[in-house]
C-alpha cells in the first residue's frame, strides 16, 4: 500500500542545533536540515487525549514517507504554518511515518496594538 499519492504538501524540516557561545555557555538555534513530502490531518479526539503523555497539545497528524528524516523536537514548516514534532511513530509495516505535532501559532505583538 503506497501513501506517496496522498502526500500533497512540502514541509521544511528544522532541527535544533546547540553551539558553544564562547563564554562557557551554549546557544540553541534551528537550522533547516531538509524537506519532506507530507499530508497534514486533524487527529481524532481520542488521539489528542492519548498524546497528553508527550507533554504537548497534539493538534495535527503529519504523515511522511518511512525514510523521512523527522525526529521528536524538530519543526515542520510550510504554507505559513509551524508544527512542533511531539513524537514520531510507525505502523508495524513501515509504509509511512506518523508525526504527532503541535501547531505553533504566532502571538500578536503588543507593540503593534
Amino acid at each position: 500500500m503506497a501513501v506517496r499519492h496522498w502526500l500533497n504538501r512540502r514541509l521544511e524540516v528544522w532541527r535544533p542545533v546547540v553551539d558553544e557561545d564562547g563564554s562557557g555557555g551554549f546557544t540553541t538555534a534551528r537550522v533547516q536540515v531538509g524537506e519532506v513530502a507530507a499530508k497534514v490531518d486533524q487527529p481524532a479526539a481520542r488521539e489528542r487525549e492519548e498524546s497528553d503523555r508527550w507533554g504537548g497539545d497534539h493538534t495535527h497528524d503529519v504523515y511522511v514517507l518511512p525514510e523521512a528524516d523527522v525526529a521528536r523536537g524538530d519543526e515542520l514548516r510550510g504554507d505559513g504554518q509551524v508544527f512542533r514534532v511531539l513524537a514520531v511513530v510507525e505502523p508495524s509495516t513501515p509504509i509511512y511515518r506518523k508525526c504527532l505535532v503541535e501547531l505553533r501559532q504566532a502571538e500578536p505583538d503588543p507593540a503593534e496594538s
